[in-house]
């Protein structure tokens, strides 16, 4: 059995401690719940664990105090805040103390869990080096990971930065539906509106990139994403 990843959570707000707990674990993860920092700095020295998600606003300590004291117990131990305030101050503060990533309440379970998965799937774990895929085989066509081209039978086609982040997506996850929100955060950064836009012309620009070979389609699966299917694969 693979074994889960470790999360340390710190919430004080019940309600939405015991929603996002209970959310990462049904999404595989193994999640430990602190209610403030004290308890936190505790389980911290106590176990081993491969992320940290901190509130910023605590009872006892803030976020971003409570990160330096977890920083010195474990300083390889990744952090991702979450916080009710917008402030761009706050922000930059989060990520000068080495936070990896900052989400804003309202929290959304399903981009969180997407950005956790981006941020341990970077991680080297074990000393062990996450094994980096070179070249995409797509139907006739071959994504070069290394000079960022796209091939369509020893001709190169030009793709924007953008559509190659798309494609490269797609192809990596072929024949299996990309979430919009998946997509959007990973290409974008950023789920909104604009974007959603945004992402049906580059769709549609993909479409006529690949349309030498009839095997190959993006699907609209309705409300719910894309996916590259490759007909007998």
């Amino acid at each position: 059995m693979e074994e889960k990843y470790k999360l340390i959570l710190v919430e004080d707000d019940n309600s939405l401690g015991y929603l996002l707990s209970e959310y990462l674990g049904m999404k595989g993860f193994a999640v430990t719940w602190a209610k403030d920092a004290s308890e936190a700095i505790q389980k911290t020295k106590t176990s081993v664990f491969d992320l940290a998600i901190l509130d910023v606003m605590l009872p006892d300590m803030d976020g971003f105090e409570l990160s330096q004291k977890i920083k010195s117990i474990n300083p390889e131990l990744p952090f991702i805040f979450l916080t009710a305030r917008s402030l761009k101050i706050d922000v930059l503060k989060g990520f000068s103390l080495g936070a990896v990533d900052y989400l804003k309440k309202p929290i959304d379970e399903e981009e969180l869990v997407v950005r956790i998965n981006a941020l341990l799937s970077r991680l080297v774990t074990d000393g062990e080096q996450e094994v980096q895929v070179s070249q995409y085989e797509i139907g006739d066509y071959k994504l070069n990971m290394d000079n960022f081209e796209l091939n369509y039978q020893g001709k190169p086609i030009k793709l924007t930065g953008k559509e190659f982040d798309l494609l490269a997506l797609l192809a990596k996850n072929k024949n299996q539906l990309c979430t919009h929100k998946e997509i959007l955060t990973t290409v974008w950064d950023k789920n909104d509106y604009f974007n959603k836009k945004s992402l049906n012309v580059f769709i549609s620009h993909l479409r006529k990139h690949l349309s030498k070979d009839p095997k190959l389609s993006i699907v609209n699966v309705s409300r719910r994403g894309f996916m590259l299917r490759v007909e007998g694969e």
